[in-house]
């Protein structure tokens, strides 16, 4: 083929091109160089073969668009032709037709890549035989038809080439070939994203100045260069960046367009991408000349910036914009650049660091501290002086200002300033910031203001010139290490830290050693591991033998034993070595076992510290074995006889556990003792801690089953001491067919433990708290995955479990006969009923016994709940809903046998009618009520319970109205209660009330048009809000307030749960217009009042002599404020929802209740919908319902002899009257029924 195209070559150039026509574009190139470059200056193909090329070029176009754009204009259309033979066959003759235009098109294509090729080669002959000007024709058709030829990427490409190497070599006629050529190109580096196109652009960006981009045919270039501004590629890369700001200075119009560009992607951009906007824009600033230009970026935009930065409403927005000015403050030292800031900024910024509106402050603050020094360059140094003092003066005011955001940059801003600029600030204007930092600031109110002193002062200590006067007044900072807040805390240890590392500083003085070693002992883990990373230079040195580091550590530990505790257990995880540690443990415990001078503090701390570095110690398993030799049977003995202190011997059954060591029984027999004497432990926090410790000993030695079944034996003898006293029925052991094999215990239990059962007699109180401390210890051992597993294999699983049960039922229905009654065997029998569903439905998932479980224990407590409700329904003290289902035949049969009624139990330890007491009983009933609702919750969640569905609804609504009584009364009656009592039971409230919203989430989350919800759901919804605003009624607005931030997260819930009648049917139900009517709401008449007081509110304002009354229900209102807005969000919720208010508006006036129908129609018209929609779009099921008001209240109006009651009903009418009007005579909806009353009229 080269022989040919040689041969070709000496005979014409245009038969040369044909030839080469026939090569392959991929593999042509090198050929045809190895022809075209050889040509010498005399060849007459100089002078041919450009002409020959731009006759080919000409014709392959003409081709080329002949077969493009087909001349059919000369033959009408032709008629479309019925499916059949012939038309298929005509269809296939059309389909060849095509076929061979395909065809023909690409081979013209590909000629002009070809042509392209040679073109290209041409001009980068080495010798430069060819004229510039003989192939200028031939490559200016090429490219003013590149647009042409966009469906041919390879040939586009090329002639792209092309044209570059024409512009980069400055040939003649270059200005020809950029109008076609520089639009692909910037097209193809949005495109394709490759730095190699955003490189050849900027290369080329010469070019882009000859053209006129006043025209208006320059659009689309101007579109594609606006692009450029926001693609990420060209933020991204240097050239890219240089490109922009080059395109900035190319017209005023482009420049003002990219502005705007840059102006819209401040709030939304990243960090890179503003950092990039802000050198762009530098860059520009700096490399324009003309006057315009600069101006249009520094009055303009500039200036905009800086007042944005100021007056941002978002302190991200402000920060946005600060990060673009960001590349002008940097360059501040270039000539120019600082007369620009002081120009921006000084006319705004002081005025703007005094006005009242604290987020000004806050931003103008921000901005100061970036420019500071703010001056001008020009002016005389006494100038520059009094305005530094300035900024001075409103650095220091605005250290005390009253805003906390304000002080927390102020307090960080000066410390910064101090630490850049120490050396030329005035000593007196050091001392005074200072100063007022340390003796005010450090004192401030605020958490985060305290914190940032902190951090202020140790950015402060990078400048080591600041040394020497922080000496003197870090000694001031002592307090914050005991201060409230745990990230002071931690920043004051990160303080101390950094000056232990400084020579001149003796961290010391700033908290003392005694305080230090207070804080490592009782403070958070943080905490107490920077201050052992503090004291192990001092107390356990590396760099010393270990005997003497170990003679300090033992010091440390007898001056604190607890802080010396907490010493060991960090000092590992602070680069401690393991054989140093294993030689302190041997040193504390031979002082425990010798030293008969320590005292009981100390050797409750040597043996904590002991259990702690056994701890670290045992995570390597050759120090495990070290650690089993050392600990033989009788030196446990011996280190348990030296533990006077429960702390003191849960540690030893810490280190026990950890080694098992062997000829443990005494020890073991010990520990049966302490889980078995529980009584009052759920009050007792060390004696829990001591009683988990003998519950990893005896599953570390295999002896838990042993311990279990004491536990069990217990239960059992209070379950039997309840039938004997109250009748209680015992249940067989029936509840699980699930068979568990007995575990042998690999020591041996005195057999008196087994039987505690016969130990001496004591009043069923006594026997009572020991079952409420056993109870404790079966929820704590379900806490942990271990001891769980254990529980649960226990052969004492099921009469553990029966006896609870047992128990269970006498807290919860003898709990105002016995004030001693407590929620943990409920919780324990509940806990347990779980557990053991679990667990029996994953070892037998064929069988229902995971149902069976909880099917028993869920109709148990929910019989027992009834007898209490009905029990306080007799006495007045608690409440049923008026439609319960549970009637009084129907209670009797939930009711077991008992063979004498109950009686108030003689051993109470005080009278019943005391006030406490009665505090007590409340607490004690919403305790194991609250116990009860989790386990529906937990069940419910679990998949269980849908037999159970309404009967848990029907109690958790009883509860709600148990509670509102109770809050109620104790208000009442103005019954003083006692601060502890009151925060436990706000706490259980709020913890109610999650429960009931949760409980229906999951309802409503499994609900369908197919299976919608109970009504129930909208019984309890009701009740919900009710308990919201009874809070407010009567107890604190602080606790109102804090009762309407935990509801917050359930708002959705209860909309839905209002509107679940109406959002599953898709209409207005009779159901929710006969439940209100049965059961009114009471949350609709505090809104109605609301709304009221607020209409009476406005109109005593706009009288000039009137004065408008506090406002009532402050959270209450908030929180409609929250409901109104959520339901906004969803025109059909919102339709479902208010439907309420209007069948509640129905409801008054059938009641003649004419000041709830105002509040309530005024809700609906004002906040709900709107006052300026009449239209009411989208909520058919409220249009529905106004037929059933509008007309009633006209009625009302005309009968009514009261001046009050009709201006309360002509309220409504003329809130309503606009709806009403509209879809009476626009949509002719109301139409038929207005005729029907002017008939009747």
């Amino acid at each position: 083929m080269e022989k040919r195209l040689r041969s070709s070559l000496r005979s014409s150039a245009e038969e040369f091109l044909v030839s080469a026509t026939n090569l392959n574009f991929k593999s042509a190139k090198q050929t045809l160089k190895t022809l075209i470059h050889p040509i010498t200056q005399s060849s007459d193909l100089t002078k041919t073969l450009p002409l020959s090329l731009h006759n080919s070029v000409s014709h392959s176009i003409q081709l080329l668009k002949r077969e493009t754009f087909p001349d059919v204009a000369k033959s009408p259309p032709t008629k479309r032709l019925r499916r059949s033979s012939r038309t298929v066959k005509s269809s296939s003759n059309n389909s060849d037709e095509d076929n061979n235009v395909t065809s023909g098109k690409q081979n013209v294509l590909e000629n002009l890549q070809i042509y392209s090729l040679v073109a290209q080669l041409c001009v980068t002959h080495p010798k430069r035989v060819f004229s510039a000007s003989d192939l200028l024709p031939a490559v200016q058709l090429l490219h003013d038809n590149l647009i042409l030829f966009e469906s041919d990427l390879v040939l586009s490409l090329e002639i792209a080439t092309l044209c570059e190497s024409w512009w980069r070599d400055d040939l003649e006629g270059k200005e020809m070939l950029i109008s076609q050529f520089l639009p692909f190109l910037v097209s193809r580096s949005l495109t394709l994203k490759k730095k190699v196109d955003v490189h050849r652009v900027y290369v080329l960006r010469d070019a882009f100045t000859l053209f006129d981009f006043e025209d208006e045919s320059i659009e689309d270039l101007k579109l594609l260069l606006i692009r450029c501004v926001i693609s990420p590629l060209y933020l991204k890369t240097e050239d890219g960046r240089k490109f922009l700001a080059f395109v900035c200075g190319l017209s005023q119009q482009v420049l003002k367009e990219g502005l705007a560009m840059i102006k819209s992607q401040i709030p939304f951009g990243r960090k890179s991408v503003l950092e990039a906007y802000g050198e762009v824009l530098f860059r520009a600033w700096k490399g324009v000349v003309e006057e315009g230009f600069r101006k249009e970026i520094e009055d303009r935009f500039l200036q905009g910036l800086v007042e944005g930065a100021i007056h941002a409403s978002s302190k991200g927005l402000a920060a946005s914009v600060r990060r673009v000015l960001g590349a002008f403050i940097n360059q501040r030292t270039i000539d120019g650049v600082e007369k620009l800031l002081f120009k921006l900024s000084e006319p705004v910024i002081f005025r703007s660091l005094q006005v009242a509106n604290s987020n000004v402050r806050h931003n103008s603050l921000h901005l100061l501290l970036d420019l500071f020094p703010l001056e001008d360059p020009d002016s005389t140094k006494e100038v520059k002086d009094t305005l530094l003092d300035k900024q001075f003066f409103l650095l220091e005011k605005l250290l005390m200002d009253d805003c906390p955001d304000v002080r927390v940059v102020a307090v960080e801003g000066c410390c910064r300033i101090l630490h850049l600029f120490w050396e030329i600030i005035p000593s007196s204007t050091i001392t005074k910031i200072l100063t007022k930092i340390f003796d005010d600031v450090s004192h401030d109110i605020c958490n985060e203001v305290r914190l940032s002193t902190l951090n202020g002062i140790i950015y402060l200590l990078g400048n080591p010139l600041s040394h020497e006067v922080l000496k003197v007044l870090l000694l001031r900072l002592g307090h914050l290490i005991v201060d409230s807040v745990l990230s002071v805390r931690l920043a004051v240890a990160d303080l101390l830290l950094l000056l232990r590392d400084i020579r001149t500083f003796q961290f010391n003085k700033v908290a003392g050693l005694d305080v230090l070693l207070s804080t490592l002992a009782n403070d958070q883990s943080q905490v107490a591991q920077k201050i052992t990373r503090l004291l192990m230079p001092t107390y356990f040195p590396s760099r010393i033998n270990i005997e003497e580091a170990c003679n300090r550590c033992v010091t440390l530990m007898k001056r604190s034993p607890m802080a010396g505790a907490r010493f060991c257990e960090f000092v590992l995880s602070e680069g401690a070595a393991l054989k140093s540690l294993m030689e302190l443990f041997r040193v504390l415990v031979n002082l425990v076992l010798s030293d008969n001078r320590l005292d009981t503090d100390q050797i409750e701390g040597f043996l904590v510290g002991v259990a702690n570095l056994c701890n670290s110690l045992a995570s390597e398993s050759c120090y495990l074995n070290a650690l089993k030799e050392l600990f033989t049977g009788d030196k446990v003995k011996c280190l348990f006889a030296a533990a006077s202190t429960g702390r003191a011997r849960s540690s030893v059954f810490d280190m026990v556990s950890i080694i098992s060591p062997n000829n443990v029984v005494g020890l073991l027999e010990d520990c049966m003792g302490l889980v078995s004497n529980c009584s009052g432990l759920s009050e007792d926090v060390e004696r829990q801690a001591e009683v988990r410790s003998a519950h990893k000993l005896f599953l570390s030695c295999n002896a838990f089953n042993d311990m279990f079944e004491a536990l069990t034996k217990l239960l059992q003898k209070v379950a039997y001491r309840c039938n004997v006293k109250f009748g209680t029925e015992i249940p067989k052991h029936s509840v699980s067919s699930t068979k568990r094999k007995k575990s042998k215990s690999s020591v041996k239990v005195s057999a008196k433990w087994k039987h505690v059962s016969g130990r001496k007699s004591s009043s069923f109180m006594e026997d009572y708290s020991m079952a409420v401390g056993v109870a404790w210890q079966m929820i704590d051992l379900l806490l942990s995955e271990d001891t769980r597993k254990a529980v649960i294999g226990s052969e004492s699983l099921e009469p553990s479990f029966l006896a609870l049960k047992v128990i269970s039922e006498v807290s919860i229905v003898q709990y105002v006969n016995c004030d001693y009654m407590d929620a943990y065997p409920v919780l324990a029998y509940t806990a347990l009923a779980l557990q053991m569903s679990l667990q029996n439905g994953k070892t037998e998932p064929s069988q229902s016994i995971s149902e069976t479980v909880l099917d028993l224990a869920m109709d148990h407590l929910l019989n027992c709940t009834e007898q209490l409700f009905g029990a306080s329904d007799s006495r007045k003290s608690g409440m049923l809903p008026a439609n319960s289902e549970h009637g009084p035949s129907k209670m009797a049969q939930n009711y077991r046998k008992r063979p004498r009624e109950p009686q108030r139990d003689a051993s109470r330890s005080s009278d019943g009618g005391s006030v406490h007491t009665g505090q007590k009983i409340t607490l004690n009933k919403m305790l194991m009520l609250t116990a009860i609702l989790k386990f529906i919750v937990d069940s419910t969640a679990m998949g269980f319970l849908s037999d159970f569905r309404r009967r848990c609804f029907k109690f958790t609504m009883a509860y709600t109205q148990y509670i509102i009584s109770a809050v109620r009364r104790h208000y009442n009656e103005k019954l003083q209660i006692k601060d502890e009592n009151l925060k436990e039971i706000f706490v259980c409230l709020k913890s109610s009330f999650s429960y009931a919203a949760k409980l229906l989430n999951l309802v409503l989350r499994d609900s369908s048009k197919v299976s919608p919800p109970p009504t129930e759901a909208f019984d309890l919804a009701n009740g919900l809000i009710d308990l919201i605003f009874s809070i407010e009624l009567y107890m604190s607005s602080g606790y109102a307030v804090r009762f309407v931030i935990a509801a917050k997260p359930w708002l959705p819930d209860l909309i839905l749960a209002l509107g679940s009648g109406c959002i599953f049917t898709q209409c207005r139900t009779e159901g929710t217009f006969d439940r209100i009517k049965l059961l009114f709401p009471s949350w609709l008449l505090i809104l109605a009042k609301t709304e009221l007081n607020e209409i009476s509110n406005v109109c005593s304002e706009e009288d000039d002599n009137g004065v408008s009354e506090p406002e009532k229900f402050p959270e209450f209102k908030k929180l409609m404020g929250m409901i109104v807005s959520l339901m906004k969000g969803n025109r059909s919720i919102l339709d479902a929802v208010g439907v309420i208010f209007l069948t509640g508006s129905v409801v008054a006036l059938e009641r003649k209740d004419f000041g709830l129908v105002s509040g309530l129609v005024h809700f609906v018209c004002v906040k709900l919908v709107g006052v300026e929609d009449r239209e009411w779009t989208g909520l058919d099921m409220m249009l529905v319902s106004l037929p059933d008001i509008y007309p009633q209240i006209e009625k009302e109006i005309e009968e009514q002899s009261r001046e009050e009651d009709r201006m309360m009903l002509e309220s409504a009418r003329a809130l309503l009257e606009p709806v009403w009007m509209y879809h009476v005579y626009e949509t002719e909806r109301f139409s038929m029924m207005e005729e029907e009353l002017e008939e009747e009229g």
